[in-house]
């Protein structure tokens, strides 16, 4: 574990936790953010291939994680509060372009695509290896934020794994950022019943809940601008120096997917029941009895 010291007092329904990593802790003056999001398909729109047992993201259009635009929010407004740089990296297809330049249009000052065909087929840990030696690459950082899951996969492992691969510590389902400034952050997090207030020194990683916060909307001018933004592309080949590509996609997953499937439902058939009050009651009681509701 990177901890050099956790202290944990209770006050109120609050658990105080202060997370301190004396070999990363450092005072910077300006915010180096990193955000990290995915491309997801629309899921109100996608249909699900049942012969093959998966998504057709050919379906439906592509956006990003939903989680994700709260993760990029939340980097905005610390940026807009004491400065700093603000950088979106994704994991994905060419197209995920698009969703990068989304996120240029909604405060984002940099944008990373990691694009190979060797990067296909990674499950959670293999996705966060290649994301964390992304972010090696890009050099000095002071605080990761991503979304709590993405809606495709729903497994919240990527933001706490991502952190245990640069061994730096992590918060996760953060619902409010209470306090900030170049040294540290203070979070208040939701983990099952109970409530933490943690202060997280730099550098380190939360993951943020849609409670945080409410993403804005894009301007005009800033859709325009990000037209024009450059976008850095990365291969495999650019990551040889901090990585290994054993680890990559689907021959760096230690687990696989076997099967999905979605269950079907049967549409619910409708009577209508006419007659008395008394025969009504007894063939409701009736109908009650043959699915084994009354005894």
């Amino acid at each position: 574990m990177a901890f050099a010291s956790v202290e944990l007092a209770k006050v109120g329904p609050l658990y105080c936790l202060r997370l301190a990593e004396k070999r990363w802790g450092k005072v910077t003056t300006d915010l180096n953010t990193i955000v990290l999001v995915k491309q997801v398909p629309e899921i109100e729109k996608v249909r699900f291939d049942y012969e093959k047992g998966r998504l057709d993201r050919s379906s439906a259009g592509a956006v990003i994680n939903p989680f994700d635009l709260n993760a990029l929010e939340a980097a905005v407004q610390i940026r807009e509060k004491i400065g700093g740089t603000v950088i979106v990296v994704t994991m994905g297809p060419e197209k995920a372009e698009e969703s990068l330049r989304d996120a240029i249009a909604r405060g984002a000052d940099q944008a990373v695509l990691l694009t190979d065909p060797e990067f296909a087929g990674a499950d959670t840990l293999a996705t966060s290896y290649t994301l964390a030696s992304a972010i090696r690459k890009l050099g000095a950082f002071d605080l990761i934020i991503c979304g709590e899951k993405t809606i495709d996969g729903d497994t919240a492992q990527v933001g706490p794994e991502v952190a245990e691969l640069l061994g730096i510590p992590h918060v996760a389902f953060v619902e409010e950022i209470r306090d900030m400034d170049q040294r540290r952050i203070i979070v208040r997090s939701k983990m099952g019943r109970e409530y933490y207030l943690i202060e997280l020194t730099y550098p380190g990683l939360i993951t943020v809940t849609k409670d945080v916060n409410t993403p804005r909307l894009a301007a005009l001018r800033d859709k325009i601008r990000s037209r024009t933004t450059d976008i850095t592309i990365w291969h495999t080949k650019d990551l040889t120096d901090v990585a290994d590509k054993e680890f990559y996609g689907l021959r760096g997953s230690p687990t696989w997917v076997a099967k999905i499937y979605a269950p079907l439902s049967e549409k619910r058939r409708a009577q209508i029941l006419k007659g008395t009050s008394e025969g009504v009651a007894q063939r409701i009681v009736q109908a009650l009895r043959v699915h084994k509701i009354l005894r």
